[in-house]
C-alpha cells in the first residue's frame, strides 16, 4: 500500500493518467493537422489552463529531539497534476520573443495521491503533502512562425501540509499551509493553433531545498515535539492550452476576406469552459440528537467551487477526442453527509480545502450516419458543431460521467445551471457507476432514430462502496445499462420518454445478512455489515418524461427503484424515488433568460435498510446512529438571472423535510447562492 501512496494512482488511474498525458502530447507534436488556421503569435497578455505528471525524490528524517527514535531515508514520488496560468509575451519582428508568466498547479483528487514523503518510527508516523506549487518565471524564446521554442526560468513558491500520528492515541497532529521557497527552469515550445489559441508542451524542473519543520504539540510517546526535516525536487511535464486577449479569431479574419465559415473537417478544435462557485447553509433546526453522517443541527455553511475547460478534437469522419480537466474545491454540508436527497451537486462525495485536479472526462467518440434525413448541431460541452445525419451509430468509449449519456433531461440535469438537489437532477434510486466525484471508465453504443433512440453501456465499478478505485475484474463485475428513448408531440408540443433498466455486480454487504450478524453475535453494524461483503447483484429502473407544455415552460418527472437488498455503490442512498417539477423561462416578465424552477422528490428506502440504519448502520451519505423511519421529501425553488452572456447568478432554496429518512430530525431549510460562468 505504501508504494500506490508514493506513487499516485494505482491500477487504471494511474494508466489513464500517463496516457493522457501522452495524447495530448501527440495532439500537440501533430498540430499542423489540427490548427485549421494557424498563424504567427501575437503580443499581449494571455491566460490559460494546463495538465500534466510531476514525479521526482524526496530526502526527508522524522526525529525526536531526545533522540529516542529517528527516520530517515529517501523515496520518489508521482502525480497527475493541473492548473492555470497566465502572462505576457512580445514577439519583436526580428522573431525574439520576451514575456512573463505566472502560473498555480494543484495535485490530483485521489486519496493521498499528492502524499510526497512519509516516514515511521516506534512512536509514530509523519508525512508531508503537496497543496499547490506556484512560479513566477522569466521567457525567452525565438518565433518560428507558428512554432516558438523557449527557455524559462523564475521563483517557486510551494505550500506543504505537514502531519504527525501518534501511535498511542492515534490523533493528528497536522499544521496545512506551510510555505516554502524555490527555483524553477525548464523548457518548452508554443504552437499558435489560430490567432487566439496557442498550445504548449513543457517540461519544468523545480527545487525545494532543505527545511525544518517543527510539530507545535507532543502525544504522550513523544517527550518534546518531534520535527519533520524534508527537501524536495520535481520533474513537471506538461501540456497546456492559452486564450490570447485582443487579436481577432479565425471567423472574424474569415468574414474579412469574404470567405465561409471555417473548415469542420478533420483537425478542426472547439473549446469551452466554465466556474461555478456555490455558497450554501442553513440555520439551527429541531432535533434531539447528532449521529456520524448526520446534519449538525447547529447550523452550518460551506462552499465549493469548480473550474474547467472542455477540449474537443475531429481525428477522421465521424471520430472525436474529448478531454475535461477540472479544478475542484471546497466542502459539502456535514462532509457531504446527513440526506439522501443531498442540496449540492457540485459537492461530490470528497473535501478538498485546497483546489485539486480531475481529468474528468477523457473519451473518443465514433460516429457512423446511416444516411436520410440531417440535423444541425450546436457547439457544447462535450458536443462539436455540425451537421450529422439523424440515423447514426454512435460509440463511445474512456472516462465519462454515466449521467452524461443516461437518465438526460433538458429541465432537470446539471447542478451548475438548474436544480441542485442530487434526487431532483438524477433518477435518485438509479445507482449509476461512479467514482467519488461522480465519473467512471465505460464504453456505450447507441442508434438513434428520427423518434427513438436506443442506448447500452458497460461500466467499471469500485471495489467496495463509494470507492475511488475500480475493480477491475472486468465483466464479472460492473454495471450495464440500457435505455430506449422515444420522442413524441403532444398537441403540437415535443416531449420525450425514457425507460431505462441496470443491473450491476459488486463488492457489496447485504442488510439481511448484517442484521443477523447484529442479533446473533452481537457485533456493530457497521462492523457487521463489511464481514457480509461479497459479490452481489442489484437491479433497478427509471422512468423520465420532460414535456414542453409553452414555448417558455416545460415540465419533468422521474420515477425510480433498485432492489435495496445490498450497499448502495456510488450514487446514494435511495431505493425509490419519485420526482417531478416546472422551468420557466422569464419572457412573461422581459427577463426571456433568466429560468425559475420549482421540483419536489419524495424517497424511500427498502424495510431491510431501514432495520439496518435503526441498529447503528451507515450508508454512503445516511446515517444518524438511530431512525424513526418516514419518506425523505425535498422541495426546492430556484431563480436563475441571467447577468450578461455567460455569467448567472441564482438564488436558491430547498426544505428537506425527514432528512436521511429521521421523523426525529428537521425539517431543513437550505439557502444557497450560485454563480456560474461559461463561455
Amino acid at each position: 500500500m505504501k508504494t500506490s501512496v508514493l506513487w499516485g494512482q494505482a491500477g487504471v488511474d494511474r494508466i489513464s493518467a500517463r496516457t493522457s498525458v501522452a495524447i495530448a502530447a501527440l495532439l500537440l507534436v501533430s498540430a499542423p493537422a489540427l490548427a485549421a488556421d494557424p498563424a504567427a503569435p501575437s503580443s499581449g497578455f494571455y491566460v490559460g489552463g494546463h495538465a500534466g505528471y510531476l514525479f521526482g525524490h524526496a530526502a526527508a528524517t522524522l526525529s525526536d529531539p531526545t533522540g529516542m527514535t529517528t527516520a530517515g531515508g529517501t523515496n520518489h514520488y508521482g502525480m497527475l497534476f493541473g492548473g492555470v496560468q497566465a502572462g505576457y509575451e512580445h514577439v519583436f519582428s526580428s522573431g525574439l520573443m520576451l514575456g512573463i508568466e505566472a502560473d498555480l498547479s494543484f495535485p490530483d483528487f485521489m486519496d493521498q495521491s499528492q502524499i510526497l514523503s512519509e516516514r515511521f518510527t516506534a512512536n509514530g508516523s509523519a508525512n508531508e503533502q503537496l497543496q499547490f506549487l506556484g512560479t513566477l518565471r522569466g521567457r525567452v524564446g525565438y518565433s518560428f512562425g507558428s512554432w516558438t521554442p523557449y527557455l524559462t526560468g523564475g521563483l517557486a513558491l510551494g505550500s506543504f501540509r505537514t502531519a504527525l500520528i501518534d501511535s498511542t492515541t492515534g490523533n493528528e497532529d497536522a499544521t496545512p499551509g506551510n510555505k516554502r521557497l524555490g527555483y524553477a527552469v525548464g523548457a518548452g515550445i508554443d504552437r499558435a493553433l489560430d490567432n487566439r489559441w496557442s498550445a504548449r508542451l513543457e517540461y519544468l524542473y523545480t527545487a525545494f531545498g532543505p527545511s525544518g519543520f517543527q510539530f507545535a504539540g507532543s502525544g504522550p510517546t513523544y517527550s518534546t515535539p518531534a520535527r519533520y526535516d524534508s527537501q524536495y525536487d520535481f520533474h513537471m511535464f506538461r501540456i497546456g492550452l492559452n486564450y490570447h486577449f485582443g487579436a481577432a479569431g479565425p471567423e472574424k479574419e474569415k468574414q474579412d476576406q469574404g470567405q465561409s465559415s471555417p473548415d469542420r473537417g478533420p483537425g478542426t478544435f472547439e473549446v469551452h469552459g466554465q466556474s461555478t462557485f456555490i455558497y450554501q447553509g442553513y440555520p439551527a433546526f429541531s432535533a434531539p440528537y447528532n449521529g456520524p453522517q448526520s446534519l449538525p443541527n447547529s447550523g452550518e455553511a460551506q462552499q465549493t467551487w469548480t473550474t474547467s475547460a472542455f477540449l474537443g478534437v475531429r481525428l477522421w469522419n465521424g471520430g472525436e477526442l474529448y478531454f475535461n480537466p477540472e479544478l475542484l474545491q471546497g466542502f459539502g454540508l456535514a462532509d457531504t453527509t446527513g440526506a439522501a436527497g443531498f442540496p449540492n451537486g457540485e459537492a461530490q462525495k470528497s473535501n478538498f480545502p485546497y483546489p485539486r485536479f480531475s481529468i474528468s472526462r477523457l473519451f473518443l467518440r465514433q460516429e457512423i450516419g446511416l444516411g436520410g434525413e440531417t440535423e444541425t448541431v450546436e457547439s457544447d460541452y462535450g458536443q462539436l458543431s455540425g451537421v450529422k445525419d439523424v440515423s447514426r451509430l454512435t460509440f463511445q468509449i474512456g472516462r465519462f460521467s454515466v449521467h452524461d449519456l443516461f437518465d438526460t433531461n433538458d429541465y432537470a440535469q446539471d447542478g451548475r445551471v438548474d436544480f441542485m438537489n442530487w434526487s431532483i437532477w438524477a433518477a435518485g434510486a438509479f445507482d449509476y457507476a461512479a467514482d467519488r466525484i461522480g465519473l467512471t471508465y465505460g464504453v456505450t453504443a447507441e442508434l438513434n432514430q428520427p423518434w427513438w433512440a436506443f442506448r447500452l453501456g458497460y461500466f467499471l465499478v469500485g471495489n467496495e462502496p463509494n470507492s475511488n478505485v475500480f475493480d477491475m475484474n472486468l465483466f464479472s463485475r460492473g454495471m450495464y445499462n440500457a435505455e430506449l428513448e422515444v420522442r413524441y408531440k403532444l398537441n403540437e408540443r415535443p416531449g420525450t420518454f425514457k425507460l431505462g433498466g441496470w443491473m450491476h455486480q459488486t463488492f457489496a454487504g447485504n442488510y439481511n445478512d448484517a442484521l443477523n450478524l447484529i442479533s446473533n453475535v452481537g457485533i456493530a453494524a457497521t462492523d457487521a455489515i463489511v464481514q457480509t461483503r461479497q459479490g452481489r447483484s442489484m437491479f433497478g429502473y427509471y422512468l423520465n418524461l420532460q414535456q414542453e407544455i409553452a414555448d417558455d415552460l416545460g415540465a419533468f418527472a422521474r420515477w425510480s427503484w433498485n432492489d435495496g437488498q445490498s450497499e448502495i455503490n456510488a450514487f446514494t442512498d435511495i431505493n425509490a424515488s419519485l420526482s417531478a417539477g416546472i422551468s420557466l423561462k422569464g419572457k412573461r416578465w422581459g427577463r426571456p433568460d433568466d429560468t425559475v424552477g420549482i421540483g419536489g422528490a419524495i424517497n424511500f428506502i427498502s424495510p431491510q435498510f431501514s432495520s439496518f440504519l435503526a441498529q447503528g448502520g451507515l450508508g454512503v451519505l445516511v446515517g444518524d446512529g438511530q431512525l424513526s423511519y418516514a419518506p425523505e421529501r425535498v422541495l426546492e425553488v430556484y431563480y436563475a438571472l441571467q447577468l450578461t452572456k455567460g455569467l448567472i447568478v441564482t438564488a436558491d432554496y430547498q426544505l428537506l423535510d425527514n432528512p436521511a429518512y429521521n421523523a426525529a430530525r428537521g425539517p431543513v431549510n437550505v439557502f444557497s447562492g450560485r454563480l456560474h460562468a461559461s463561455f
